[in-house]
């Protein structure tokens, strides 16, 4: 029986990429719906600007009762594996480790001939290293796995991975772990398939830039109108791999042999890793198409001067007109049908120059692979038909999945769920803000323009004799949120010893009359979940309480004011031009009547005696 879950946001996270069994990843060292019978996954995530990568993250519950992780959603790799409360070199991530102990439900998977056994011949354990000098070894155990309390399905036993030690990125990310999606028997995808849980399929739906949100979908759905397809043979390489044949920019093909797209593993679609990167040759051509059709914007130095990345200055901000400056980029593939990607597809936002995008796609110098992440299917909804050995591709709004599926008779999706892993001390009573309704989340959608958002938000210094830059405060807050600067103001800050409260307020950007939904929402989400990445001397932080004020109904004078000011305008021009020239007209007349004809008599005066 095909169960269905309820579908949440996931919302993009930036941080260094390190997901994966693919082994061409490190050397890339850079890093209308039909229900049918599907099961929508409850996702969660959150956005860390404080690098140039990106992961996307989704909440996996293990064990009974469930011990809460965020994991990698990672299409390259093959195993599932967190955190172990026994790890002796694990990282500091963003949840508890998984201790075995406390799970009731708990099973080592015992040493058998078909794995590899630990040191004392009982447990089977597991390794996977990346080339990129990271690496994960732990012991397999077998335990109930869930995906939220909102979903419909009941709890599945899986086999995965309890990591006792980490190394490299793995060790320093924030993530806790990562969910294996790749082809292989440990692969979740695989087990919830074998147990007849879910049909051998499912879907990927990233968010646009600098948006989040999407969907995880485990199981088969119908197809939409307008999917394009690729076929994956899974006998050419493990991975989920497309017949890729030309890429066109601006409706041009480049100068390149489709054998180009078919070195090693051949073109690799894989969700653990960020950007794209292409052979020597067809990067080299890549890159000089899209910079001869962007002649009117300036080359600028990249944000990392270790690497020499392509960026261009003068864009503007807004990401929807983009393609008005940046070309089309099409892949054909081998069935000649296309997959039209728009900059967001190819390009992102330069972290140090507003305005600015660097190219997102780089050189595979060290294998012949064509590897495509995240940043290409972005705004598409991505199926994984094993089952059928294609993919499929649909252009869409990720970031608002829900609709689609709520138009269609699909389950309402349920609201975000506040996942509270803040340690941060409770604020002070003589802080605590005053005014501000109670946090009930507007949920999958608000029902009104936005006209401003406020929070009070409290945090705890280390220091507390250091005082914060206020300047500095708000362009950090401004660039955590991705926001213009001018549209976030601090309107109160008060303290008591190490702890403070600070009260900001978001307004729409001078272009424009309200915040968009969206945007709202995600702002809210991402304060709430402690996504917001401050320096390490701002201390830890925590979301009191926070409010959303529609936009506010124009009285008709702020409707129509620069009318009537214009009005006014012309008619005190018209009354001081007529009263200046009745003015002139007035003087002319009484010097014209202050002159004598020749002749007239004039009376003698007196002279009066002294």
């Amino acid at each position: 029986m095909i169960l269905r879950l309820l579908l949440l946001l996931l919302l993009l996270t930036r941080e260094i990429i390190t997901a994966g069994d693919c082994t061409t990843r490190s050397s890339l060292a850079r890093p209308a719906l039909a229900c049918g019978s599907t099961m929508i996954s409850s996702l969660m995530g959150h956005l860390q600007v404080s690098s140039f990568f990106e992961y996307y993250t989704t909440r996996l519950s293990i064990g009974t009762p469930p011990q809460e992780f965020a994991l990698i959603v990672d299409t390259g790799s093959t195993v599932t594996y967190v955190p172990c409360s026994n790890c002796q070199q694990c990282g500091k991530h963003q949840d508890p480790r998984f201790q075995p102990h406390l799970s009731s439900t708990y099973q080592p998977v015992k040493c058998n001939a078909h794995c590899y056994c630990d040191t004392a011949g009982k447990q089977c354990t597991y390794q996977r290293r990346y080339a990129e000098m990271s690496s994960s070894t732990g012991v397999l155990g077998n335990d109930l796995v869930s995906f939220g309390n909102e979903s419909e399905l009941t709890p599945q036993r899986a086999v995965f991975g309890c990591e006792t030690v980490e190394t490299g990125d793995l060790f320093s990310q924030r993530a806790d772990g990562i969910m294996g999606l790749g082809r292989g028997y440990l692969s979740l995808v695989n087990q919830l398939v074998e147990k007849h849980v879910i049909d051998d399929s499912f879907s990927l739906c990233y968010g646009g830039m600098g948006v989040g949100g999407g969907a995880m979908i485990l199981g088969s759905i119908a197809s939409p109108t307008g999917m394009v397809f690729s076929h994956s043979d899974p006998q050419r390489s493990p991975y989920y791999n497309i017949k890729l044949k030309e890429i066109h920019v601006a409706g041009k093909p480049l100068k390149l042999r489709s054998s180009v797209f078919d070195g090693r593993h051949g073109t690799v679609l894989d969700s653990g890793t960020t950007y794209a990167y292409l052979p020597a040759k067809a990067f080299l051509a890549f890159r000089d198409a899209i910079i001869n059709n962007v002649r009117s914007l300036k080359k600028i130095q990249g944000p990392d001067p270790n690497y020499h990345d392509v960026c261009f200055g003068g864009a503007g901000w807004d990401i929807a007109k983009l393609s008005e400056v940046f070309p089309k980029v099409d892949m054909v593939f081998g069935n000649k049908q296309k997959l039209s990607l728009s900059p967001e597809n190819y390009l992102f936002k330069h972290t140090k120059v507003p305005g600015a995008y660097c190219l997102g796609v780089f050189e595979n110098k060290n294998d012949e692979t064509t590897l495509l992440g995240g940043i290409i299917v972005r705004n598409t909804l991505v199926t994984y038909d094993r089952e059928k050995n294609k993919l499929g591709f649909w252009k869409t709004n990720c970031s608002e999945l829900w609709k689609q599926l709520e138009d269609t008779g699909c389950p309402t999706p349920a609201p975000l769920v506040p996942q509270n892993h803040n340690t941060t001390p409770a604020v002070s009573p003589s802080l605590a803000p005053s005014g501000l309704p109670p946090n009930s989340f507007p949920g999958k959608k608000i029902e009104f323009r936005v006209g401003v958002i406020m929070f009070n938000m409290s945090f705890s210094i280390k220091n507390s004799s250091w005082k914060p830059n206020f300047t500095e405060f708000e362009e950090l807050i401004a660039h955590e949120l991705g926001m213009n600067t001018a549209q976030v103001h601090l309107l109160n800050f008060t303290s008591s010893g190490n702890q403070f409260l600070a009260e900001w307020a978001i307004f729409p950007a001078d272009s424009a009359d309200y915040i968009s939904n969206t945007t709202a929402v995600n702002i809210i989400t991402r304060l709430r979940d402690h996504h917001v990445q401050l320096p390490e001397r701002f201390g830890s932080y925590q979301l009191v309480e926070w409010k959303i004020e529609p936009q506010k109904e124009r009285t008709w004078w702020q409707r129509n004011y620069l009318a009537v000011a214009a009005v006014a305008s012309v008619a005190l021009f018209l009354t001081l031009t007529s009263i200046a020239l009745w003015f002139v007209w007035k003087n002319n007349r009484q010097q014209s009547g202050s002159y004598k004809p020749v002749g007239v008599t004039i009376p003698e005066q007196e002279l009066q005696p002294l």
